[in-house]
């Protein structure tokens, strides 16, 4: 039987969404490496896992990007600090040593002593909501789907979506007018189903899919799915029980559910910290949770005045890098540097030093 070895680092960071992906980056800056950790099979957390191809508008200095192309970006620039990634699997131990270090194992076995913590973990362990309805989840992943990999997947398809938040309203949307570009990803039809004629969704969203049923280029329906219509093994239809109490089939090719997140902190809930409505307490000057030597950074913390945005996990990065310094190099003074300016940052970047006097 061959014996684990134990990685030895001086930081580990659990979650490698964008906010995981960034505070490599910061603690790269101060020459410390990490080891990443995420339950997810790629880097990029729920912007890729969810919302690849929609766009955030609000990334300094980047106009509009999707998640897939942040999280490239995001790469890029870690790049120099060579960090190790330890993907589809998830922390199941964290202990602390009595020389001060901590023990992580995750469900692949792999295990570390690392000198600091950073929990970047998003809404924690998420899971999409299901649509309960018998014989339905026997299609999940084959005609039946709660994340839209690849648009193109859907094109030339009769769509039923089902939800009624900014997801549902987004795809429908999207497949209905082929994503402006060119109608590549347009579907054969798009039929809505929302329990009620209200939507927690973007006003915009919500007028310009009442334009798009009143133009007959896609439907909506105010009902649930309560039912389903096979032939041959494979999914034709839904049976839709409208508000009238009626049950009508509804034919269909493809099924997508957006029934929202169900966040669940998951193993991180036994770890011994303060915990206030599913997220980490933290200090706003180090983002240290209450345990000395692990950080929380992004959604996955409260403080007062907290505002879940991927600009504020940024920050917060950036402190909890120098929050953490002491405990990597307690003997040494961390002084502030700019990557603009200073020669040292400019090696750790790999880059040259420019010559302001030409």
């Amino acid at each position: 039987m061959s014996q684990v070895i134990v990685i030895e680092t001086d930081a580990v960071i659990v979650g490698a969404g964008p906010v995981g992906l960034f505070q490599v980056f910061e603690l790269g800056l101060l020459e410390i490496k990490a080891h990443v950790i995420d339950s997810l099979a790629h880097p990029g957390g729920q912007c890729v896992e969810l919302y690849p191809d929609k766009p955030i508008y609000d990334i300094p200095a980047v106009p509009v990007c999707t998640g897939q192309e942040l999280t490239d970006s995001l790469l890029k620039q870690i790049e120099p600090f060579g960090a190790t990634f330890h993907l589809n699997q998830e922390v199941q131990v964290v202990e602390k040593k009595d020389d001060g270090r901590f023990f992580i194992e995750t469900s692949k076995g792999t295990q570390f002593l690392t000198k600091t913590i950073f929990i970047a973990a998003g809404v924690g362990a998420f899971q999409p909501r299901l649509l309960r309805v018998d014989g339905l989840d026997a299609y999940e992943g084959k005609q039946v789907h709660y994340r839209v990999k690849n648009p193109a997947d859907f094109a030339g398809k009769n769509l039923i979506i089902v939800g009624g938040g900014d997801s549902a309203l987004d795809w429908a949307l999207n497949f209905c007018e082929g994503n402006k570009d060119g109608g590549a990803n347009k579907a054969d039809s798009v039929i809505l189903i929302h329990r009620r004629d209200g939507f927690k969704a973007a006003p915009a969203s919500v007028a310009k899919m009442k334009e798009l049923c009143d133009a007959y280029e896609m439907q909506f329906i105010v009902g649930q799915v309560t039912g389903i219509e096979e032939k041959g093994g494979k999914l034709v239809g839904a049976k839709v029980t409208g508000g009238d109490g009626v049950t009508r089939v509804v034919p269909m090719d493809e099924m997508l559910v957006f029934f929202g997140l169900s966040p669940k902190l998951g193993p991180i809930a036994n770890w011994g910290l303060e915990i206030e409505r599913k997220q980490l307490k933290v200090d706003t000057e180090k983002f240290s949770t209450s345990v000395p030597g692990i950080f929380a950074v992004g959604d996955i913390n409260t403080y007062p005045g907290k505002k879940k945005l991927i600009l504020s996990g940024f920050h917060e990065c950036a402190l909890a890098a120098f929050g953490a310094a002491p405990f990597i190099f307690p003997d040494k003074k961390i002084h502030l540097q700019y990557t603009t300016t200073s020669p040292k940052l400019h090696k750790v970047l790999g880059v040259e030093t420019p010559d302001f006097d030409d």
